[in-house]
């Protein structure tokens, strides 16, 4: 009899002891009240905040349905601060949050701490850019490779087929860039052979002072001859346009397309030195995230994929509510 007892709470501590699986839609989590992680690339740039907004949005909503929600924003300050983002999801996942929603910095680097929270069954939600791996819940996001091909085919004709281009690229790792560059070059490579490329290996770096040397070194060798220029984030495109202005090349001089709709972009849309961004909905992306991971945990199914949609906005739709919506999202709202 004492055997069996020996062997029956070994067996009890065991189990006790034993790791926790990963939830699936057969282990729902019946809690209600979880601490989710929200991790950004940076916490500098207005799309950060949006996303961030998204989030905090989520988690309102689901209060009301009886859901609590403690949502923790932070990220590193700078968006190629590799180290520092990876060290923010390792403390998470020691902390053991309920879930994470990660923005990526780096497609390869941040690939071990996304697996490792999976092991721990911390489950992960991607936004904004993508992982080498398929260790997550769901990848909410852009179509970033077809927001790259708008803008190729919106600068191929505003240059009519012809001319001489710039791209100013972002930074090696970053995937969602990386798309959207890839994008833009197979469009005009498809679409308007005449349309020469002066330069596509100059990179911005992570922050408006390296994006404005960048785009002022272009223009100091290309400056004269170039027709027209695409740049795939809100820094270098904010910074090119002044980099333009600084030359006396705006106005629609140099045609000048852009991504994302930061304050400053859209001003520079309106006065005529940006003629076209593409616009994401970083907005949906925090809030996607957030809902995905809360889906999850109740044992909801979940698609591995949530297109956030993309947004070609000129001159001539800026006005439109649906574009207004994109270009002034309601942060005062959600970032009391």
């Amino acid at each position: 009899m004492r055997i069996v007892l020996v062997v029956a709470c070994g067996l009890v501590l065991l189990g006790a002891c034993s790791k926790p699986e990963s939830l699936t839609p057969e282990q729902p989590d019946t809690t209600k009240s979880w601490t989710i992680a929200v991790i950004p690339m940076g916490t500098t740039h207005e799309f950060w905040k949006s996303i961030n907004a998204g989030a905090f949005k989520a988690r309102d909503e689901l209060a009301e349905q009886g859901i609590q929600l403690d949502v923790i924003w932070k990220g590193p300050l700078r968006e190629d601060d590799r180290d520092q983002q990876i060290m923010v999801v390792e403390n998470f996942t020691s902390r053991r949050v309920k879930g994470i929603v990660l923005a990526p910095l780096d497609s390869q680097a941040l690939v071990r701490p996304v697996e490792n929270a999976a092991q721990s069954g911390i489950p992960v939600v991607i936004i904004d850019s993508d992982l080498k791996t398929d260790k997550y819940v769901s990848f909410a996001a852009t179509d970033n490779y077809q927001g790259g091909q708008i803008a190729g085919q919106h600068l191929g004709k505003l240059l009519e087929g012809k001319g001489k281009v710039i791209l100013l690229r972002y930074a090696v790792g970053s995937a969602s860039t990386e798309a959207r560059e890839a994008g833009f070059l197979e469009a005009l490579k498809a679409n308007y052979p005449e349309i020469e490329l002066l330069s596509s290996d100059q990179y911005s770096g992570a922050t408006r002072e390296t994006a404005y040397q960048a785009s002022q070194n272009l223009l100091n060798r290309f400056g004269r001859e170039v027709d027209g220029v695409f740049c795939p984030n809100e820094p270098t495109t904010v910074m090119m346009a002044r980099a333009l202005r600084d030359i006396g090349r705006a106005k629609g001089d140099v045609k000048m397309v852009g991504f994302d709709a930061g304050t400053q972009s859209v001003a520079d849309l309106k006065a005529g030195d940006v003629q076209g961004l593409v616009v994401q909905n970083p907005m949906a992306m925090g809030y996607l995230g957030v809902k995905a991971i809360v889906d999850h945990l109740q044992g909801k199914p979940v698609e591995k994929r949530i297109d956030t949609g993309v947004t070609l906005v000129t001159s001539d739709n800026m006005n439109d509510p649906h574009i207004q919506e994109l270009l002034h999202p309601p942060l005062d709202k959600y970032l009391k």
